[in-house]
């Protein structure tokens, strides 16, 4: 059983919600992941990307995948759109 640690709220980016968390890891450390979702009813989306690293506490986890998280939208937000 994996427990789920989701200290942040989530932030809104334009069409995008960024949900933060955190899991507890075998070895006592904290591993980070984030829920990307965007859409609403049968047109939702949700990416959720787990990271590597490992970290001491729930909370730097949570902050990792935040930032990483805002990272992914602010990308996708800069492709270029191709016709």
């Amino acid at each position: 059983m994996t427990i789920h640690y989701c200290s942040h709220q989530p932030i809104f980016m334009g069409k995008f919600r960024i949900q933060p968390c955190s899991r507890a890891l075998p070895n006592g450390a904290f591993g980070a992941q984030v829920s990307v979702a965007s859409g609403r009813g049968s047109a939702s989306t949700d990416r959720v990307m787990r990271f590597v690293p490992e970290f001491a506490t729930p909370d730097a986890a949570s902050q990792y995948a935040l930032d990483e998280g805002v990272l992914w939208v602010e990308r996708q937000s800069s492709k270029p759109i191709l016709l």
